[in-house]
């Protein structure tokens, strides 16, 4: 294992961090806060860090990093990151923080999960809210494809990591010859994204800074937002169409995006069998909600049937805002919810989630096995859309579900055995692995009351989800260390 040239990359990484903690003293200054020089001891302190990590690591060349260091390094960058992106929280925030607390709220943030300990927003700093937008629109593209530019400075390749954090049951071709390249295409289809989500909710009725934090949120799939009440607080239903559309856009992959866009082949989302189940599972679920809120309210008015829409689209791409306090929704409704969130969107997006590809292959392997009850003798090879699956593919889909269920169930036992009800427990575990963020319960609103065990716990449990279980739970493995 070359621990030195890890520790470089390391170093690097936290150098680089170090400089986005320096943007929201712009804020601090523009508004006249008092915590301005927390994010300025966040910054030395980050920068101290990763640049003793690189100096004492320095050499002219290392040989290139192999798929084992990729995994360990994927890891350990966000787990630094996470640790060091709570400074701010700890020296500047209003809400006197515990290191829980801000650790929880860093890794919430980088994670895109939404999940967050504030309960009154309202009263916090400016530069705080910033932050926490900007935290999730650098963890919604993946702190490792940003990373991925910095390679070739040290001569690595950097597929190794790449692959760490990009896991999906069907390998997709790289979009550009260099790895790099690739990793600036979807920086560019990010930051355009953005900027039209930005312009869009201005000229809506946002005003400059909540257009600017929500574009980030939005975009990154993350859900924090600068009000207690979330999107409700706009009152808006125009800013709530426009949240749906951005939302629907960002829960696509980002690679398609590239291919239908580069050569304005827009028939190619027709033809992309992922895209297809993701839009049918939110038609399908948007009509169950809108019926079902309808049979029991007898009315039907399009501001519900916009709410209804956006609540439906933002659980099913994991966003996590809100314009209507979910859980009263009547009947099963509020589970629904929950269920698609565990769902999410497509593979290559920046939502959470099991991933629409994979329940793709799941379905369509269960519909192959019906029709072989009738005709047992019949050679049926698995297909998504016209592209054959191979047995590998389908085998690493139906381990990942094992995985998944197995982290589910044992975070939700945990929780229990807290003494957490049970609703809470499950919803607490499935919001954090899919990085969706709202739960149901005690979790509903805020993870606040939550103790330092659930919240390190519950942390833990959103890196796990955004690395896809596998790149973490590897590392405990013996053959991972036996070289």
């Amino acid at each position: 294992m070359k621990f030195r040239l890890i520790s470089r990359i390391l170093g690097i990484g936290l150098i680089a961090f170090s400089l986005l903690q320096l943007t929201p003293i712009l804020v601090s200054i523009t508004y006249n806060e008092e915590n301005l020089s927390a994010f300025g001891y966040s910054f030395l302190i980050t920068l101290t860090f990763g640049s003793f990590l690189y100096l004492v690591n320095f050499e002219k060349k290392y040989e290139g990093i192999r798929v084992k260091e990729g995994f360990l390094l994927t890891v350990l960058l966000w787990l630094f990151f996470t640790v060091f992106a709570s400074l701010p929280f700890i020296l500047g925030s209003k809400s006197d923080l515990s290191l829980v607390s801000a650790y929880f709220e860093a890794t919430s943030g980088l994670t895109t999960t939404g999940a967050t300990i504030y309960s009154d927003l309202s009263s916090e700093y400016y530069s705080i809210l910033f932050y926490r937008g900007l935290l999730q629109w650098v963890g919604g593209l993946g702190i490792i494809v940003l990373a991925i530019a910095l390679m070739p400075l040290l001569g690595v390749g950097g597929m190794q990591l790449y692959r760490g954090e990009t896991q999906g049951p069907i390998n997709q071709s790289k979009l550009r010859p260099k790895i790099a390249e690739t990793a600036m295409v979807l920086v560019y289809i990010y930051l355009i994204l953005t900027v039209l989500c930005f312009f869009s909710y201005f000229i809506a009725g946002m005003d400059y800074f909540d257009a600017v934090v929500h574009s980030f949120t939005t975009i990154a799939i993350g859900g924090f937002s600068n009000y207690n009440e979330s999107f409700a607080y706009f009152d808006n239903s125009a800013i709530n169409l426009l949240a749906i559309l951005f939302m629907f856009i960002s829960g696509i992959s980002f690679s398609l995006h590239y291919l239908s866009f580069s050569n304005f082949k827009l028939f190619n989302y027709v033809k992309d069998p992922e895209f297809g189940f993701y839009w049918k599972m939110l038609a399908l679920t948007s009509f169950i909600f809108i019926v079902t809120t309808w049979l029991y309210s007898s009315e039907l008015s399009s501001s519900k049937i916009i709410s209804s829409l956006f609540t439906v689209t933002s659980f099913a791409t994991t966003t996590g805002f809100t314009v209507l306090d979910h859980t009263s929704f009547p009947t099963y409704l509020p589970q629904l919810l929950i269920l698609v969130g565990m769902i999410g969107a497509c593979a290559g997006s920046t939502a959470g989630g099991f991933k629409a590809i994979r329940g793709l292959v799941l379905l369509n392997h269960a519909k192959r096995e019906l029709k072989k009850l009738i005709h047992p003798n019949l050679v049926l090879p698995l297909k998504i859309g016209r592209k054959k699956i191979n047995a590998e593919v389908s085998d690493s889909v139906w381990g990942f579900l094992t995985v998944y269920l197995l982290a589910f169930l044992i975070g939700s036992f945990l929780l229990l055995g807290q003494g957490i009800d049970t609703e809470t427990a499950f919803s607490a575990i499935a919001a954090c692995l899919n990085n969706l963020g709202p739960g149901l319960g005690e979790v509903a609103y805020n993870y606040a009351g939550m103790d330092a065990f659930t919240k390190v716990l519950l942390a833990f449990v959103m890196i796990l989800g955004r690395l896809e279980i596998y790149t973490l739970l590897v590392l405990f493995t013996a053959f991972f260390w036996k070289e």
